[in-house]
């Protein structure tokens, strides 16, 4: 027994001896490094997907703009196929149109020929002979409504000749548009054609957009894209055309086109970078061929290596959106619905660090110099930092969703919110029901009390609404004095009861404006249900339940309308 106390107090000499206080001193200080380091890594890494997500939202906004631009000129080039579709039928039987044919009849067998009603009403008309066709494989003028179409494409060139007016406008990148007939003719709105009328046309006929157009490439007969290259050491892409094929009655006549600028589209990159301090925008087509930069030097623009180019073109073909990394640059990508292609804004952290978030993070550096060097201490402040900021975290996140005077979600979180529970709805087949709210004569109270009464008019309706719906319910005030409410699994006969009991509750009860003075107000609802319309749209449940709350504002206001 002696013995054993004897060894155990020797044991606890010797360690005492090891661990001295400036030992101490030191492991606490690694403990503090040690967590502090983690914290201001775990902060970097917020603010740097911020960062990333920032990136993000300027290359969808950008993508946004692309596409506008794109969908004006692809439903142009559907309209007027429509237009010369509508022709093939029942031609319109002007006697100018029918000159202009029995002028056809005497030309066609020329080697070249055209034909120009008025030059300032309509775009002239060129063709080739009847030789050259039945010497082409893909062309024939052996078709019954040959006239019909060449009459159509007189009627076209009228139409193309009146939008090319207001085309400078109205839309970006457009260059000129087409008709090019597998009957050996052809209207364009290009003034210098080139070469004379046969070899133009040889040109055309024998592009990859118009032989691609035939049913057995083009089945779904939908517009399909095409970039042009000039094959040097490295391609440029020079012009970017998309076209339709003009079909009737089972039968290919012809393509219409529309080429787009690939300057226009360069320029339109370079103008959304200005401003901005760092990143390149590229435009590629679905083969990862450059189409357009906005970094306007050619050495200077980001190369993207294979294995990047096959993870884009993989991820193109399965998702709408995405992003990857390529060491330190952060690559997003975004699909654009209007073209065949992909719009990537590139940018590294190298470039981040000259804005603010290199501001940020040195700052975060020079906080985590400064508690590494105050031992205990500074791990007590960088805890509490920390806490502030996940608490100031949680605060700027709950007002980024929420609607500060009522407590309701705001116009952006109530239409996310509203996309997801209509989303699960549809999946399991259940109804979803809109409330449509406005309050009556509000402007009456701003102007009669003054807005501080009706920022309380504003608070009571918030409370009244929270009380009234249950916790799967979403509701937000998408307006000044205007709210939604969104019921999932909810028929429309109970989101009616729903809404009554609201207005009941507001109209009920009187609301202190001031230290003498109430008032009693009453609000209009207008109520949808996704079962009466059989359509998972929220948009459009909104639109109608909107409509239907300015119907109970026409018949008297202070009651629900479910029905028109």
């Amino acid at each position: 027994m002696t013995v054993t106390t004897a060894a155990s107090s020797g044991w606890w000499a010797r360690l005492t001896r090891r661990v001295s206080p400036e030992r101490v001193v030191n492991i606490c200080f690694l403990v503090v490094l040690f967590f502090s380091t983690l914290l201001t890594w775990r902060e970097t890494i917020v603010l740097e997907d911020a960062y990333i997500s920032s990136q993000r939202n300027n290359l969808k906004n950008v993508a946004n703009d692309m596409d506008a631009q794109l969908q004006f000129n692809t439903d142009r080039l559907l309209f007027f196929r429509n237009g010369m579709e509508s022709a093939l039928q029942v031609p319109l039987a002007f006697e100018v149109l029918r000159t202009a044919e029995q002028e056809f009849e005497r030309k066609r067998a020329f080697a070249d020929w055209r034909i120009s009603l008025n030059n300032n009403r309509t775009l002239p008309l060129n063709g080739v002979s009847d030789n050259f066709v039945k010497h082409t494989n893909l062309l024939s003028r052996d078709n019954s409504l040959l006239g019909n179409e060449f009459m159509a494409a007189i009627e076209l060139g009228y139409l193309l000749r009146l939008s090319a007016i207001t085309r400078q406008h109205l839309s970006r990148f457009e260059t000129h548009m087409l008709y090019v007939s597998r009957a050996g003719f052809y209207l364009s709105t290009e003034q210098n054609q080139g070469n004379g009328i046969t070899e133009y046309y040889y040109s055309l006929a024998t592009s990859p957009w118009f032989i691609q157009q035939s049913q057995r490439d083009n089945p779904g007969r939908g517009v399909k894209w095409h970039t042009s290259f000039n094959r040097d050491k490295v391609p440029v892409a020079q012009m970017v055309t998309a076209s339709v094929p003009l079909d009737y009655d089972h039968y290919w006549f012809g393509v219409l086109a529309i080429q787009l600028s690939v300057n226009e589209m360069t320029q339109f990159l370079m103008q959304s970078v200005e401003g901005e301090e760092e990143g390149e925008y590229q435009l590629y087509d679905r083969r990862m061929n450059l189409i357009a930069s906005s970094e306007e030097e050619p050495q200077k623009r980001t190369q993207l290596s294979q294995e990047i180019q096959a993870q884009l073109a993989y991820a193109y073909e399965h998702d709408n959106e995405g992003s990857v990394r390529q060491l330190s640059r952060y690559i997003s990508w975004e699909k654009l619905r209007n073209f065949d292609g992909v719009l990537l804004r590139i940018h590294s952290l190298e470039e981040g660090i000259r804005g603010d978030f290199g501001s940020i993070s040195i700052a975060l550096t020079l906080l985590w110099i400064l508690f590494t060097s105050m031992l205990l201490i500074s791990w007590a402040v960088i805890r509490r930092m920390v806490r502030n900021m996940s608490s100031l975290q949680d605060s700027l996140e709950w007002r980024a969703w929420h609607d500060m005077l009522t407590r309701l979600y705001n116009r952006a979180a109530l239409f996310e919110r509203a996309g997801k529970a209509l989303a699960v709805s549809q999946q399991r087949g259940a109804p979803m029901s809109v409330i449509q709210l406005d309050l009556d004569h509000f402007k009456r109270i701003n102007d009669q009390y003054g807005h501080q009464a009706g920022d309380r008019v504003l608070t009571h309706i918030g409370r009244v609404i929270i009380n009234k719906i249950r916790k799967s319910d979403i509701a937000g005030r998408v307006g000044g004095e205007e709210f939604c409410i969104v019921l999932p699994e909810t028929s429309l006969e109970q989101a009616v009861v729903i809404a009554e009991r609201i207005r009941e509750s507001i109209y009920s009860r009187e609301i202190l404006i001031s230290r003498n003075q109430t008032l009693r107000v009453s609000a209009s609802l207008g109520v949808c249900s996704s079962e009466e319309l059989q359509r998972y749209d929220f948009q459009h449940l909104q639109s109608i339940a909107d409509g239907r709350l300015y119907q109970a504002k026409q018949g008297g206001r202070n009651r629900v309308c479910a029905e028109g």
